[in-house]
């Protein structure tokens, strides 16, 4: 499979892409730095600069044209403000909807949030403000009928190493390594499972295999 992978330069992404490298598929890593080209090379990944904040329809479309399927891993990151949690963290997936729509890719999987759509519409705070970001974007992307999408909203993501076991719910607390938000990603695009499925997704004890057969 070819999965073109936005924010490829991302800690879950490059995790994905090794994933997805490590077992025969060929990942394609959507990054707008030129210069982290060796870095998503050396994970096994097809470079691919595009830039979600700046490109339009087309040329994101023409980048992820002959892909078997996206996935949405970017994200502003901390230290950014309120306008870019809205042009990147919803504006841009939004535009790689528009743009897989465009390029003939049906599937489409969301890194999104837990419980983003609890945001306070009348607050300017940043996290406020990601959250809507994150909940209108999923809104987008689950009202448009030519895609085959999922939306994984994780919990606290760490740098701990991955246990393999998680929990999936629709109100679940608690933290999880990027390592299992990523092999839970893999699990996803590699079965066809959790198709029109959206969930919270925290470290549990059920093994990642188990969890997305049962979605």
């Amino acid at each position: 499979m070819k999965i073109a992978i936005a924010g490829g330069h991302g800690k879950i992404a490059r995790q994905l892409s090794r994933l997805l490298s490590d077992n025969g598929h060929e990942p394609w890593a959507l990054i707008r730095n030129p210069d982290h080209t060796d870095d998503v090379e050396g994970d096994g990944a097809r470079a691919v600069i595009v830039d979600l904040e700046r490109d339009d329809d087309d040329a994101v479309a023409e980048a992820i044209t002959g892909a078997d399927a996206v996935v949405f891993a970017a994200g502003a990151g901390e230290g950014s403000g309120a306008e870019r949690k809205l042009t990147l963290d919803r504006d841009g997936a939004i535009l790689l909807a528009d743009a897989a729509v465009q390029a003939g890719v049906r599937r489409y999987v969301m890194v999104s949030a837990r419980r983003a759509d609890t945001f306070d519409p009348d607050s300017d705070d940043v996290f406020q403000v990601y959250l809507r970001a994150k909940s209108e974007a999923d809104a987008a992307v689950r009202g448009n009928d030519n895609l085959d999408w999922t939306i994984v909203r994780p919990g606290g993501l760490t740098d701990d190493t991955g246990t393999g076991h998680v929990r999936v719910g629709d109100d679940v607390s608690g933290t999880i390594p990027r390592a299992d938000v990523a092999a839970v990603l893999y699990a996803l695009l590699t079965t066809g499972r959790g198709v029109g499925a959206q969930f919270e997704l925290v470290s549990g004890d059920v093994g990642v295999a188990e969890a997305v057969a049962a979605l």
